[in-house]
Parts: structure tokens; sequence; C-alpha cells
């Protein structure tokens, strides 16, 4: 095994090992990597375009019954401050993003012990009356795992469900590393590997578009950061021809103040680059990558252009989950086209299938 060779399988889109991609993870030096990750960003999304969008994060609630380790953000139902969202909340918080041009929230809570599909299904029906132009980019696989357990419904029958009630996309929350040995001890509450992989399958046979995500830097190896991405690159193979699958693949690293996994770390940026660009590498069948300036910072997500990212997600109004964990970045929609263009790319604003949309 050498790097030439590998360097070359990756730009003819081969699908690599997880003994390849470990060693280029390891041995790679990260000029070298970051070279590959944009020759190959160059073959997806050609051009110096650099995508981005407006949303706004909005929590239903903030109890859940998972308590993952990682986590400062969930209460449980008697907590002084649990909280379930109130429609006039919402009508707040949605004029605000439609004031700033957004059209899309990412809809997201825990997993509340007490709320089945009829909360889901009656919430998702009033924004969407209230609001006909109104994008539902919500839930994520342990959610749907979760609402169908509850509710003794197949995975399939449960997204059929909320689709009809107005699900409009599907964010790949939960996935954190998709290993059981990472889970069992991050976060043992949220379903297993094989099942928020299933939740997808179901997902893509739909033609329901999704994302894919990754939290590394916590408890995991090197390998099962490769690992992941190989469930990921292998479901998307799996999907149906024409269907969306997963849109995009967005990784972060795991912030830690507070937590029960608080220790003296951090992945540096070369870290974050590096996992950028094996990302690129191991995803020849995922279009988009997307930086995490949102847990990173402004210049190493503007690095990531430079890696193979081709996206910078949202200015994303509101973000209280990794916030609560440290991480404290933001920007607005004159400060994302800005930064954009200083780092020698054209801002793209885009909607959640990446479809381009005029500034």
């Amino acid at each position: 095994m050498n790097l030439p060779d590998l360097y070359h399988k990756a730009l003819d889109l081969q699908f690599l090992s997880v003994a390849e991609g470990l060693f280029l993870y390891r041995r790679a030096p990260l000029a070298e990597l970051m070279q590959l990750g944009s020759r190959l960003r160059q073959i997806h999304i050609p051009g110096d375009a650099a995508s981005w969008q407006i949303d706004r994060n909005v929590n239903y609630t903030n109890v859940c019954v998972s308590h993952c380790r990682f986590c400062n953000f969930c209460r449980t139902r008697n907590s002084a401050d649990a909280y379930i969202t109130t429609d006039e909340e919402y009508d707040a918080k949605i004029g605000e993003l439609f004031a700033i041009g957004g059209d899309q929230l990412l809809l997201q809570g825990g997993m509340h012990p007490d709320l089945g599909l009829p909360f889901y299904d009656d919430l998702f029906r009033k924004l969407k009356k209230r609001y006909p132009g109104l994008k539902l980019h919500a839930l994520g696989p342990p959610e749907v795992h979760h609402i169908a357990g509850k509710e003794g419904m197949s995975y399939r029958e449960t997204l059929e469900a909320l689709v009809e009630a107005g699900l409009d996309s599907l964010p790949g929350a939960g996935a954190e590393i998709l290993s059981d040995r990472v889970r069992r001890m991050v976060s043992p509450g949220k379903c297993t590997t094989q099942q928020w992989l299933d939740v997808m399958r179901e997902a893509h046979a739909m033609n329901l578009p999704t994302s894919a995500t990754m939290m590394f830097g916590h408890v995991e190896t090197e390998r099962e950061r490769i690992e992941h991405l190989i469930h990921i690159r292998d479901l998307q193979a799996q999907k149906p021809e024409g269907a969306h699958g997963f849109l995009a693949f967005i990784s972060w690293p795991f912030q830690s103040a507070g937590t029960v996994l608080e220790r003296n770390m951090s992945i540096r940026t070369q870290d974050h680059l590096r996992m950028i660009a094996v990302s690129r590498v191991m995803l020849p069948n995922v279009t988009n990558i997307q930086a995490s300036w949102l847990t990173a910072g402004i210049p190493a997500g503007l690095l990531a252009l430079y890696a193979g990212a081709n996206d910078l997600g949202s200015v994303m109004m509101e973000e209280n989950v990794v916030s609560a964990a440290g991480a404290k970045h933001q920007t607005d929609v004159a400060g994302m086209r800005e930064a954009i263009r200083k780092a020698g790319f054209t801002p793209i604003l885009r909607n959640q299938k990446y479809e381009h949309l005029s500034c």
C-alpha cells in the first residue's frame, strides 16, 4: 500500500477499504491530502462556488430520555426549566426567519417520553397551515426510532405519517459515531448503528432528502471514524436510482465544555481539515461536503473549502445544543457572504436540496 496508488484510486472515485482509508488518514501529509480533497471537490462541484443556507434551528423541547454524555441541553420532564415550544414562540421565531430571507426550520429537540406521533402530526400541520412556504427539516433517525417504538409502527409507516403531516427532509442527527461500542459509551439511550441506518434506508426508499453527520473527537478511534464513513457510503450506494439519498455529509469536532466527557482536549484545525479531506475521499457517491464553521470557527470553515468542502451550512439562527457545550461562533447573512468572498470563493445561496437560489 502506498500513497500515490491511493491518490489515483481516489481520483478514479473508487471505494477505498477501511485499511486504505486509515492509511491515508494517518500517513498522507496534510498538504497533499487537502490537495486531493480539493481536486475531488472539483470533480463533483466544478468552479469556485461555496454554497450556504438561511434557516433557523428551533428546539421543540429540551426534554429527552437519552441523556447523552456529550449533551448539556437535555432536561427531564420534571426539571424546572423543561419546556415545549409554544405556538406564540413559533410565530415569533418564524417571523424573524422570514425577515432575513430564510424559509426553513431545522426542527429538533429530544426524545420526550410523553410525545408520540400525534404531537408531531399536529405540530407539523399547524406550522404548514400558518406558513405554507415553510420547509421542515426535522427530527432525525433517533427521534423516528423513538416515535415508531412508542406507537408500535414500522419506520416506513412513521416516516410516511410525518411526511403526510409536512416533513420535507430528514437531518442526519444522532449519528455521532456509527459504532455500537462508541454509542454504548456516549449515547446509550439512542438507536443502534443498524437502526440509524435502517431509518435512513427507508427515507431513501421514499425519496425523502436526507443528510449524514459525524461528531468526532471524543471516545472513538481513528478506525471507527473511517468505518463510519464507509457505513454512509455503503448505504448511499443502495439507494434507489434517482432518489435523493444523502445530499450532504457534515462532520464537526466534539464540543466538551461542561459535559460528562469534558477533558483537556481539543480538535486542532489540522485534524478538522484532515477529516474533511478524508470524507471527500471516502464518500465518492456523496456530492456535498459541508464544513462546520459553527463548531470549528469561521476561519477553519473557510480553510475546509480548500480541503474538499463545498458548503458552509447555514447562518444558523438560534443554535442551543452545541453552544451549551462551548461552541460560541456566530455569523449573519452579510458576514457569511463577506467571509466566503474574502476566502476567494463565490457565495451561492441554496435550499435544502442544494438547489441554487438568487441572493
